[in-house]
């Protein structure tokens, strides 16, 4: 996907595909509590709220059941798992470990073009620094992160990265309002986008970590908030 597109649509999934729109339109209401743990959801239903045939309905089914956010029951149906409070924890602590290979793996593996995209995103992400443009900086973001996905060149792992951040895009507090957050993220990927340029894997590791724990730290302070608890 392109820079362009990012900024378009903001997704890591085609936006072609049948199977990618039921797939993220489920994904956004199991992980928002539109669809409640333990509800039930029938392909029918499914087929009807968004006028497609079973066969889409089917696969985004099979992948939300893959990915441990709905279980089949034999004689019964399938239901809504979703993710808990511990889940989505341990999800950020894998991430993190996740993200500090692939950063290592992908300055030792990158290509001149796919380098040449994260010098792209990069200038789109000073750009929209200085515009205070929230909503592009996000799609930017992520996009950043997809690229340095991808130039690990190992698939499992730029599947789980994938799967982990569409997860977290809905199911934690957002942290955009915090004082300063364009300022802040903006640096910590320049110390990683530098590791690039110089091609030195420990420093990038370093950045990375850095970029994780405050990212942590923001989301829990965004918890804290709105629950009251501080």
């Amino acid at each position: 996907m392109s820079i362009i597109q990012y900024l378009e649509d903001g997704k890591t999934n085609d936006p072609k595909s049948l199977h990618s729109t039921v797939y993220t339109e489920l994904l956004e209401d199991i992980l928002t509590g539109k669809l409640r743990p333990g509800s039930k959801i029938t392909e029918q239903k499914i087929c009807d709220e968004y006028k497609v045939s079973r066969t889409p309905v089917r696969e985004a089914f099979c992948q939300l059941e893959n990915e441990g956010l709905i279980e089949t029951i034999p004689n019964r149906g399938a239901f809504v798992v979703g993710l808990s409070e511990r889940d989505v924890d341990d999800i950020l602590e894998l991430r993190t470990s996740l993200e500090v290979t692939a950063v290592k793996w992908a300055i030792e593996r990158i290509t001149d073009e796919e380098f040449a995209e994260l010098e792209e995103a990069f200038e789109f992400m000073e750009f929209y620094t200085m515009q205070n443009d929230i909503d592009k900086m996000i799609s930017i973001n992520a996009a950043f992160h997809h690229i340095i996905h991808n130039a690990t060149h190992n698939a499992g792992l730029i599947k789980q990265l994938t799967t982990y951040q569409n997860f977290l895009k809905y199911c934690r507090p957002s942290d955009y309002t915090l004082v300063g957050y364009l300022d802040m993220v903006f640096r910590e990927h320049k110390e990683i986008y530098n590791a690039f340029v110089t091609r030195d894997a420990t420093s990038g590791v370093i950045a990375m970590i850095d970029h994780m724990n405050n990212s942590v730290r923001r989301r829990t302070i965004m918890k804290e908030r709105r629950t009251g608890d501080y």
